[in-house]
């Protein structure tokens, strides 16, 4: 058996949907002020005093740090069904289906949330490693459950979740620095 790894956004999608999530969720006026308030922690990561994940955790916090567990995940799953697709880019999902109809088994390894990514993985059948966030007594934490699945942390949840061994070929799929250890682990590796 084969295993294809892919990267999520700028991978299979043509927008970033972590950003498309932050407009739907809040609407324009909420998002712009947010990312102001963000500013100096995207500064830093910049400028790589502080790192990817510990910026994005902060970013969460801003966002939606008390909000309601049951309502977070209800507009997740609405946003992963109904708006994703409006992002994917069908060229490339068509490469992902080729390696489902083949066999081989399929993994989406994304530093994005999996509220948002799981719905649509289902609805495709397809397995994901992914960011998870922290809620405590219905609310959420303003912190993250998992480390961001990137960069590194993509290649520890990989061989977590499964043996690279086992596979008779492995291929990789992504488009940025943060796939850059999971590509390494494949035999056939695409950046984009």
């Amino acid at each position: 058996m084969n295993l294809a790894l892919f990267d999520f956004d700028g991978t299979l999608t043509t927008k970033d949907s972590l950003d498309e999530f932050l407009k739907e969720i809040g609407g324009k006026k909420k998002y712009m002020l947010n990312m102001f308030k963000f500013l100096p922690y995207f500064a830093l990561w910049q400028l790589r005093v502080m790192p990817n994940g510990v910026a994005k955790e902060h970013l969460f916090r801003i966002f939606f740090k008390g909000m309601d567990e049951n309502i977070f995940k209800e507009k997740a799953r609405d946003f992963s069904l109904k708006r994703l697709d409006l992002i994917i880019n069908q060229e490339r999902v068509k490469l992902l289906k080729k390696h489902q109809e083949n066999g081989d088994r399929v993994v989406i390894v994304s530093a994005s949330m999996k509220c948002w990514l799981q719905p649509w993985c289902d609805k495709n059948s397809i397995e994901l490693l992914s960011t998870q966030l922290e809620f405590e007594n219905g609310y959420f934490s303003g912190k993250f459950l998992t480390p961001n699945c990137h960069g590194k942390e993509k290649e520890n949840r990989i061989k977590k979740h499964l043996n690279v061994e086992d596979y008779e070929t492995i291929y990789a799929y992504g488009d940025s620095s943060g796939d850059k250890e999971m590509l390494l682990l494949a035999d056939i590796s695409i950046r984009y």
